[in-house]
């Protein structure tokens, strides 16, 4: 009897679909866990540009206040690494070089396997708009 039933092909379609089912779901768990990473690589990038495009406006000096905007707009608390060929000060001189890079790291975990630390690094560069005596 327990052979019998054993051997039985019946029912095996249910079978291969919950298992089916059952992938997907974790593949969506997967992705879904994922997602914040790609997220604040996005918004870390967006942080870039958007200080360097300060500093090319105002020649480097009025940085601090769009940084402070930018850190309560995206949630991120990046280190900031500024690289400038300075005038005087922090002034940067008319066509001059400037470059950041931002780094973070940010938490990813699946189910019961813990936090992951992942880090994540943006740069933007561009050239100082402002001309000094």
């Amino acid at each position: 009897m327990f052979k019998k039933l054993i051997s039985s092909k019946r029912g095996e379609g249910y079978v291969d679909i919950v298992v089916g089912v059952f992938c997907l779901m974790l593949v969506v768990a997967f992705a879904v866990s994922f997602l914040p990473v790609f997220t604040a690589k996005q918004q870390l990038d967006l942080f870039a540009a958007e200080i360097v495009r300060q500093a090319e406006i105002t020649g480097g000096t009025e940085v601090s206040g769009r940084v402070a905007t930018m850190r309560e707009q995206t949630g991120l608390d990046p280190e900031i690494i500024w690289e400038c060929n300075y005038f005087r000060g922090n002034k940067v001189q008319l066509d001059g070089d400037i470059s950041v890079t931002l780094k973070t790291t940010v938490d990813v975990s699946f189910f019961f396997f813990g936090p992951f630390q992942v880090g994540i690094t943006a740069k933007a560069s561009g050239k100082s708009e402002v001309y000094y005596k």
